[in-house]
């Protein structure tokens, strides 16, 4: 069975979708995936053992979308399922020009219009069950259970404990505790964890921030790995921390996919709905 699965763009959203994409599998044993998503999201979650198909949209950069959706479509041939986790009008687009037998995708003005499947999924919930939701829509024996998160990367195996922390969230300083607090924890546990400072492209500076900090308090035991990882190698890294303090972030929920314990910092954002899912080892700090 050939199922296209439509991923979230955001990292943290893509890998909330993984207990749906491992619903998927269970209910279609013989399913094998095309992944279609942003290059964050891709490099996650390619190395799904039924994913036969990886492919990177690019189709935001063309001077014409609506035909690049189209021609991406084509490319992707025809599908027994073909499901989007996004909200958007060239989504669903793209699920229709492929003319799979089933579309589905959650309600909308456009998908109502295109798509044979589109269910009310009420807010207000987990995203990861909103996600499971959408992808058990055509399952009447589903009996409502999501598993856990699921990445196909190895954790790295460090030499001793180790803390890693993570400064950066995307959307900026609303959903970002301070650099120098988090500069204050890696202090205050360098005498029993060495320390990686975690980071995206955009959070380099504020990376050197923390690092600045640490060489004032001659706290020399850590490695700066903002802006150097690839997405695999940020996924191993995190998967093989001891303890991870971190903003509301798509790293976050890398964490929760290998059961790292982990200090979840939130501040406007919606906990209830973008929380790690079913990490036991899992503490929130919020302030509204």
């Amino acid at each position: 069975m050939k199922i296209l699965i439509v991923l979230p763009n955001w990292l943290g959203d893509a890998v909330m979708a993984t207990p749906a994409i491992e619903l998927l599998s269970v209910y279609y044993p013989q399913a094998e995936f095309t992944f279609v998503g942003s290059f964050a999201s891709i490099e996650a979650l390619k190395y799904h053992p039924k994913c036969k198909k990886a492919v990177i949209d690019e189709t935001k950069k063309a001077s014409n979308r609506f035909l690049a959706t189209y021609k991406l479509a084509k490319s992707l041939g025809k599908f027994d399922i073909a499901i989007t986790f996004r909200n958007q009008l060239h989504s669903s687009l793209l699920l229709r020009f492929t003319q799979s037998f089933l579309t589905i995708a959650k309600k909308s003005w456009h998908s109502m219009f295109l798509l044979s499947h589109t269910p009310t999924i009420k807010e207000g919930k987990h995203l990861c069950m909103q996600y499971a939701e959408l992808a058990m829509v055509n399952v009447d024996s589903w009996n409502r259970s999501v598993p856990p998160l699921a990445l196909y990367i190895e954790p790295k195996k460090f030499d001793k404990p180790t803390l890693g922390i993570n400064a950066g969230a995307t959307y900026g300083s609303a959903k970002r505790w301070y650099p120098e607090r988090f500069a204050d924890v890696a202090k205050e546990y360098s005498d029993r964890y060495d320390i990686i400072i975690f980071g995206g492209p955009n959070e380099v500076e504020m990376a050197k921030e923390i690092e600045s900090y640490l060489l004032a308090s001659n706290v020399t035991n850590y490695t700066n790995l903002a802006g150097k990882t690839t997405i695999k190698e940020l996924c191993e890294n995190i998967g093989g921390c001891s303890l991870f303090i971190t903003n509301d972030s798509g790293p976050m929920h890398i964490a929760a996919a290998y059961s790292v314990p982990t200090v979840s910092i939130f501040g406007p954002t919606k906990h209830i709905e973008t929380s790690q899912w079913m990490n036991q080892k899992s503490k929130i700090v919020r302030h509204d």
